[in-house]
């Protein structure tokens, strides 16, 4: 730890922008609520939730002891969760539609192929649902063309009998999904798509919103306002922040603006034909000196575009860019081997690892730096980027429009 000296922050905002989720903010909450407390075990730090300051829908507030000091934090998540589960309405046969549209989409446009040429991880998860969906199928078929030939022993039109069983085989995948994952991936890849990377109108509206919500903090007295953006809630934290920069909503006198990605699946959209105003805000972000944005994956996620440049891999990087600060947070390194052999295999839940305890930390701390007294820009000034990051362009789609 590095020796007491006068804070850079005492009180600090923090807007955590979820993934394509269906969840409640109240499980942000309690995750963080878990994973401080086993941090500040291992890293010698104190930190208690309390009660949300007035006005916070969905929030909570940390009270932390670090290097001496003692910093507040006012947590808001930024809730797209009615969104997601909206889009998530589907029946069986609707889900069939969308998972054929949508591996049309990113095989037509040929974002499949140059997505696998940065990462194979990712587009694995990708194309699970398909496989998995199909799989469910055969496997419904298969039993209903068994029942059927049994059922044709005693009656003439037995062998078609057996297709019966077809909708509830489905039916019965469809509700263990919550150990398949395949229809929540299926709906998550297929809401990118559905406008082939262009945001759909209510997400627009809502992410206007977040905006609106941010500039009014930065009127306010903190330290530091900071933006983290999770899984596919890094693109939109991408999107918002443009648009409140350029619509000058950020003062010069103001908070420290900062901004955190994490678990980036940015390159899902923004190889998509008409992503081009996610293309023009990754341009416009990186070259901006009003805020520090730097992006943590780690290539233990296999669910993240790891060490993905977003900005330079999607073709669109300026030559005055300055973001991200492209790094890793290493969880083959941070992890013990006994934990990293617990977690290895369990995707899903690596994916969130950004969001949790390190029993061997490095650099990365989540819980140093949403409630530590740095600002995020202090935190890692003077840091090298990964040497092993991707910035090779490779999207074959490079049109912006603000």
């Amino acid at each position: 730890m590095s020796s007491p000296q006068t804070p850079e922050v005492r009180r600090r905002r923090v807007f955590y922008i979820p993934g394509y989720d269906p969840i409640p903010p109240r499980r942000y909450r309690e995750l963080y609520r878990k994973e401080s407390a086993a941090q500040a075990g291992v890293s010698g730090y104190d930190m208690a939730l309390v009660p949300g300051a007035p006005g916070t829908r969905f929030g909570w507030s940390v009270q932390a002891a670090i290097d001496g000091t003692e910093v507040q934090s006012d947590f808001a998540v930024l809730v797209w969760s009615d969104i997601v589960k909206d889009s998530m309405a589907r029946g069986i046969i609707a889900t069939y539609l969308q998972m054929t549209r949508t591996a049309a989409t990113y095989i037509g446009s040929g974002a499949l192929f140059r997505l696998i040429r940065l990462r194979k991880g990712p587009v694995i998860a990708a194309l699970y649902p398909v496989g998995f969906l199909i799989v469910q199928l055969m496997l419904a078929l298969l039993l209903a063309w068994g029942l059927g030939r049994l059922l044709a022993l005693w009656l003439p039109w037995g062998v078609w009998g057996g297709l019966v069983v077809v909708p509830v085989v489905l039916e019965w995948f469809r509700r263990m999904d919550g150990r398949f994952f395949a229809y929540y991936l299926m709906h998550d890849y297929a809401y990118s798509a559905r406008y082939l990377g262009a945001n759909p109108p209510e997400l627009e509206a809502r992410m206007a919103e977040f905006a609106t919500e941010i500039a009014e903090a930065l009127t306010q007295d903190s330290d530091e306002v900071l933006v983290v953006g999770h899984s596919s809630g890094a693109h939109l934290g991408v999107s918002i922040l443009a648009d409140l920069i350029r619509s000058g909503r950020v003062p010069e006198d103001g908070p420290v603006l900062s901004f955190l990605s994490l678990g980036q699946v940015v390159p899902m959209v923004s190889f998509l034909p008409r992503a081009d105003r996610l293309r023009a805000d990754l341009a416009y972000l990186s070259a901006r000196r009003d805020l520090t944005w730097v992006d943590v994956t780690a290539p233990g996620d296999g669910c993240a575009f790891a060490l993905c440049d977003p900005v330079a891999v999607t073709g669109v990087a300026p030559d005055n860019k300055r973001w991200p600060l492209v790094l890793s947070a290493a969880f083959s390194q941070t992890l013990s081997p006994a934990r990293w052999k617990a977690l290895r295999w369990r995707f899903f839940r690596l994916h969130f690892q950004y969001l949790c305890a390190f029993d061997r930390p490095g650099d990365y701390d989540y819980f140093q730096i949403t409630a530590g007294p740095k600002t995020l820009g202090t935190r890692y000034a003077g840091r090298a980027p990964s040497k092993s990051r991707i910035e090779r362009p490779t999207s074959g789609y490079r049109s912006m429009s603000a």
